[in-house]
């Protein structure tokens, strides 16, 4: 299990408050510093609001996966945000965002980004998961969608 690990439920905001996506940035990068290393905020923030103008990462059906590769993080983490309400994202498909997953890594360890974008991908292509998430009121609620779809996920993979 990947994802299950990277998102673990104290990596997990719901719900968000922010109303937009840099408001959604700062929560989700509060989240990862105040269980880390809080001198990485500013940081952070920067190279996730640098991605993002370089092209909108909300990428469909309401879901954004934000990234950003620093020298400073040591393996690969992330934190999710749900807004049940919606978040004005500015998305390629101009929908409202409902779930963030925020990836950090690694500068040079382009393997395991790869890695966990591709299997939140293959998540993301299952019609079940986007409403089994946005379902759940909790952190430990959206962990255990996490595990199962991924446990599936896995057993079905050659």
């Amino acid at each position: 299990m990947i994802l299950g690990k990277i998102f673990s439920p104290s990596m997990i905001k719901v719900p968000l408050e922010g109303e937009d996506k840099e408001e959604v940035f700062e929560e989700l990068v509060d989240v990862y510093v105040s269980r880390t290393d809080r001198s990485l905020r500013e940081k952070i923030l920067t190279a996730v609001n640098e991605r993002e103008t370089k092209l909108s990462t909300g990428i469909k059906r309401g879901i954004a996966v934000p990234h950003a590769r620093l020298d400073e993080i040591r393996e690969i983490c992330g934190v999710i945000g749900i807004s049940p309400a919606g978040v004005d994202y500015e998305s390629l498909d101009g929908q409202p965002v409902h779930i963030v997953f925020l990836i950090l890594s690694p500068g040079g360890d382009c393997f395991s980004y790869l890695r966990v974008l591709r299997r939140l991908a293959l998540l993301m292509e299952n019609p079940d998961f986007y409403p089994a998430l946005l379902q759940e009121k909790t952190a430990e609620g959206i962990h255990a969608v996490i595990c199962r779809f991924e446990d599936a996920l896995t057993d079905a993979l050659p």
